[in-house]
């Protein structure tokens, strides 16, 4: 069946596309956190890695939601690690970094998703798809707070 919403197929298409980037930098963020969470060392380990769970636990939400938005404007939701990695503006680690170089990585991680979704609001503006703009900016207050809270434990570091 058709779908008839108001905004026409290649406009759902272009949104889809940008949410596809955007799930894609949610769950490569998601892996970085969650892997920190495995290796975070350090005298601030147990913070960390109760920190690191609570913020992959939210974003595994969050590729859910992602995911059913581009699913609910008729377009399969990328589900491959290489289209991630293909898509994503997030570079994964496959190293174990010291705990002050994992809250900078993660920091930069949530700053780079706020960005991907902020640079989908002019088209989401123009074919008023307020349901799609109404995710990214749960989604961008989610990510700005958790990247103020990871920058404050580098503060007079």
């Amino acid at each position: 069946m058709a779908i008839d919403i108001g905004i026409s197929a290649q406009d759902r298409k272009s949104i889809a596309d940008g949410l596809s980037h955007l799930l894609a930098d949610t769950y490569i963020l998601y892996l970085k956190t969650h892997n920190f969470h495995w290796n975070v060392t350090g005298p601030a380990f147990r913070t960390l890695h109760l920190m690191f769970e609570e913020q992959y636990n939210e974003l595994a939400l969050a590729v859910d939601s992602i995911a059913e938005r581009i699913r609910a404007l008729g377009f399969p939701a990328p589900g491959a690690y290489s289209i991630y990695a293909r898509l994503s503006s997030i570079k994964e680690e496959e190293g174990v970094p010291a705990s002050d170089d994992m809250i900078k990585q993660l920091v930069e991680g949530q700053e780079a998703v706020t960005r991907t979704a902020r640079g989908l609001f002019p088209l989401l503006d123009k074919v008023s798809d307020e349901p799609t703009a109404d995710l990214l900016t749960q989604r961008m207050q989610a990510h700005e707070k958790t990247a103020w809270m990871l920058r404050s434990l580098l503060e007079g570091k």
